[in-house]
Formats: structure tokens, sequence, C-alpha cells
């Protein structure tokens, strides 16, 4: 039997049975065609929205598609080009380079010029492109040669130029629900075309509510780990349990990039939570980063803002904490610094909370920064040197040490800020007597 007959017998093989037409991983297999098949994003393109409206009536403006993975952006750039009349162009930023830019403008300029046509052009992971990459857009962008369509897991606002994202429009995507991935994966399990409707696997609920909570709301992790659990299910009718799920994902993976946006979501969660006393939530934030290989001095960092932003005089001791807990974790290294991390997080969480001390001296130094605030007055300023009396310094200070409760009043503002007030202490904690006590000096009997 010569080549042609071994590919023809092949191909007849494969067309008396589709499931071994099946190469494509079921992600992309199943990939909607259509807003009928696409399933969450309402927000984005629900029935009326604006994208949707553009979508369908082909008039598609610049964009940037940015959400986590496995929420559709390259779904939605492939249902562009289905649905569209214009020139559609697909680029990687990771392959492409300025030169692959320049040739896609020609053929625009082309399109344009003699057909009257626009080109799209699509640029996964666009955040990929530096800014010297982003700069050839620009003009192109700005004067209707191209319409961008560009997808992203990370924050634009941080990765693309402000010029660029000035010329387009940002579509948030968010991460599915669980409900949304178990549809997603019905449909998989019933399609005979594309899915796995002709293993008639059985897959009760709770394994696809499974599925669907390991994937954490991304839609072709989960569709990958269906895909390998009906691979282990024994033949036509078997059925997927949660002992091929655990052979599978073993761990739970974690959807954490620690230099992508999920990455400054996690930790502004953390944060957030030490200063809402919530010492629970604050541990699992901290168990989600230790778990991804955060950088444990990285974290510490934060603790020690938070003991002195969120925190500060209610509990001084919280800063103490903070410190020993930065010099614990770099002496002692992962997985031990777990410890003390997560000592100084729960006291933190647990303490009384002031930004008092945080609000003041920001006050303090928004006037420096805006204000003319004078000279130092010349009872404060340095009279340590020969000749300071004879130009005044230093020669009316008062030493407090030299009175009762070792305080005196006297002025210690500029004249040109006299009576300005920044730190205004709260009734928290120990901040309730540092409040008490300024009070008794500048107000009473001191």
């Amino acid at each position: 039997m010569d080549a042609m007959d071994l590919f023809s017998s092949a191909a007849a093989r494969e067309a008396a049975d589709p499931a071994r037409r099946h190469y494509e991983p079921l992600a992309v297999r199943m990939r909607p065609r259509d807003f009928a098949e696409f399933i969450g994003q309402e927000a984005a393109v629900g029935p009326g929205r604006y994208l949707r409206r553009m979508i369908e009536q082909d008039q598609i403006p610049s964009l940037i598609l940015f959400g986590p993975p496995g929420t559709g952006k390259t779904t939605l750039a492939q249902m562009v080009a289905s649905v569209t009349n214009s020139d559609f162009k697909k680029l990687n930023a990771v392959s492409a380079g300025i030169a692959d830019i320049r040739k896609i403008v020609e053929t625009a300029a082309e399109q344009r010029k003699y057909y009257q046509k626009r080109t799209i052009v699509f640029i996964d992971e666009i955040h990929r492109f530096n800014k010297s990459q982003q700069d050839v857009l620009l003009p192109y962008v700005e004067d209707g040669r191209l319409v961008l369509i560009g997808a992203t897991t990370e924050n634009p606002y941080f990765e693309v130029n402000h010029a660029l994202l000035s010329r387009v429009r940002i579509v948030k995507l968010n991460l599915l629900t669980d409900a949304q991935l178990v549809r997603i994966l019905q449909q998989a399990l019933q399609d005979e075309e594309r899915g796995l409707g002709l293993y008639k696997l059985e897959c009760p609920a709770d394994i696809l509510n499974s599925i669907a909570q390991l994937a954490g709301g991304d839609a072709r992790m989960a569709l990958n780990v269906l895909e390998q659990a009906a691979a282990l299910a024994p033949g036509t009718g078997g059925a997927v349990t949660l002992a091929m799920l655990q052979e599978i994902v073993g761990e739970r993976l974690q959807s954490y990039d620690k230099k992508g946006d999920n990455h400054y979501d996690t930790v502004s969660a953390f944060i957030k939570s030490m200063r809402g006393s919530d010492p629970d939530a604050a541990l699992h934030y901290l168990a989600r980063m230790l778990a991804a290989g955060e950088d444990v001095n990285f974290i510490a960092r934060r603790v020690a803002i938070a003991a002195a932003e969120d925190v500060g005089n209610a509990d001084p001791q919280a800063l103490v904490l903070a410190m020993a807990a930065v010099q614990a974790v770099q002496f002692l290294g992962m997985p031990e610094a777990r410890i003390p991390l997560a000592q100084a997080v729960t006291y933190i969480a647990g303490a009384p909370k002031s930004n008092a001390a945080y609000l003041a001296i920001d006050k303090a130094l928004n006037d420096v920064r805006s204000h003319s605030c004078g000279a130092v007055p010349l009872h404060l300023r340095d009279a340590h040197y020969k000749g300071a009396a004879k130009l005044g310094h230093g020669t009316e200070y008062i030493y407090p040490h030299d009175y009762p409760n070792h305080f005196v009043r006297q002025e210690y503002l500029p004249l040109e800020l006299k009576g300005r007030s920044y730190y205004e202490p709260s009734d928290n904690g120990r901040e309730k007597d540092i409040k008490a006590y300024l009070k008794r000096c500048w107000q009473g009997d001191a």
C-alpha cells in the first residue's frame, strides 16, 4: 500500500468515527461560534450591550479586551473575524515585531484606498509589546487605518502606553462563575460534533461543580480537566469520578501570577483584610500568596506598612511586631517564615485601628509642597555654634524638662502655619491616651 493509500485509509476511518477527528484540545473545539453559544460576560456582551451591538453591526471600534485567562478574549476576537467584512489580521505579541506591524499597515492602506475596506488587527498578549512596538501602532489607530483589538491578562493601565489607551475602549472581562462553567461543561458533554457527546460520559452534578471550583473562573482550564477525565473514563458510557479529578489535578492549581493583575488584586485584598480587622480573610490571602511562591520579603514589607498606616498609635506594638517579622523572615526563609508572618498578620488584623499618623504626614507634605511655609522660628534654630546667639538663634527657646510634667507651651510651627493641625488622634486603643495627654498639654492646665 503506497503513501496515498495510507492517507486515504486514515481519512476514511476518521470519517467513519468522528471522535477520531478530535486532535485539537476540547477547549479549542468548543470555542463559541456565536453569541448563542457564548456563556458569561453579560456586562460586556449581553443582549443590547454596546460591544455586542458593534460586533453584530460590524462597526467594531478599537478596543482592548482585558481579563484573566479563559474568560473569552480570543473567542470574542474570533467572533469578530467571522462576522466582519473588514480585512482581519491576527498577530501574537510574543512572536510578532515592528516589521510585521508595518507589513499589515501597508496592506491596510491598499485595502482602504482601492476597496474602501477597513483592516482589523487582533494582537494577542498585547502587553508583551514594548513601548516602541506600541508607539508604532499609535498613528495608524489614530487615523483609522487600523482598528485594533488587543487582548491581555495584564491590567492595561499598567502595561499599555497611555497615548494608545486614550484611543481605545477598555473592555473588562471577569472570571466566570461556577454556574457558568458548569453550563460550558454540560455543552461539551452533550455536543457530539465538537465535544464529548459521542462518549456518553456519566458526569454527576457534584463532579461538574468540583471541576468548576478547581478551574477558578477559567473556562479553558475547566474544559482541559474534563477532557483529561474523559480520557481516564473506561470507554463509552464511563463515569467521571472524584478520584480521577484528584489524580489529574493533584494540589489546587494556583491562578496567581506574581507579575500579573491577579497579583495586585490579591495583595490589595490582603491589606484590606488586615485593615478591616478580619484575621481569617487576611490569613487566606497570605496563604494564597505563599502557595503561589510570592516573595516573602515583599509580603513582610506590606505587613510592616499596614502596621504603621492602619494601626499606627492605636497600638504602637504592631509596628514593633511587624518589623520583628521582617527580620525573622530574612533569617528563617520558607517554609518557617510563614509562622512569624501569620503572627504579625493576625496581630495587626486584631489590633485597634488608627490612620491618624498616616493622614497627618500626608497633610504636612501637602502644605510643604504647595505653600510658602515660612522660615524655622528663631528660638528653634541651631544654637550650637559660635555666633548663633548674636543672630538670635535659640536664645528664647524654653527647655520643657525644666517645667512640671516636662512640658511648657511655646510656638513650634513657623509663623505662617500658626494654628495648623495635622495629627488628630483617634479614640482607639493607646491613641486615646495620647489624645488625652495632648489635650491636657495644649488645652488644659499643663
